[in-house]
């Protein structure tokens, strides 16, 4: 159940992020349900991305994540969503991230939205 409430946020988190940011764009789907299925098989390479690679880049930063008192961990979120986008785009999936900037305030907006839903919709 707690896989699926991740999936849902950030389903919704990439979503708002590519109708806030000029630089991710996502083509949808001629229909609501295409659009939906291009969405949460985006979401799901994403989550996979956060649960499997995030632990391993978080472990290697650790350095810099108290260097910088934990700022860091806005750039690990911008990597996260460029290995995503390129995930996404070898997968033949219709999401592109232009640079680095772009990832940066999109990994953020994902973060925030989905840390959201999470705490509405997760376990009782």
């Amino acid at each position: 159940m707690r896989f699926v409430v991740r999936l849902l946020g950030n389903m919704l988190g990439i979503w708002v992020a590519s109708l806030l940011v000029s630089g991710i764009v996502i083509v949808s789907g001629t229909s609501t349900g295409e659009t939906i299925l291009v969405l949460g098989a985006i979401a799901l390479v994403f989550t996979l991305v956060n649960t499997i690679a995030r632990p391993v880049i978080s472990t290697l930063a650790f350095p810099l994540y108290i260097v910088t008192f934990g700022l860091f961990a806005l750039v690990t979120n911008a990597l996260v969503f460029l290995l995503t986008g390129w995930l996404a785009g070898s997968l033949g999936l219709p999401l592109t991230v232009d640079g680095f900037w772009a990832a940066l305030l999109g990994g953020t907006i994902t973060a925030v939205i989905s840390a959201v839903v999470v705490a509405v919709l997760g376990d009782k």
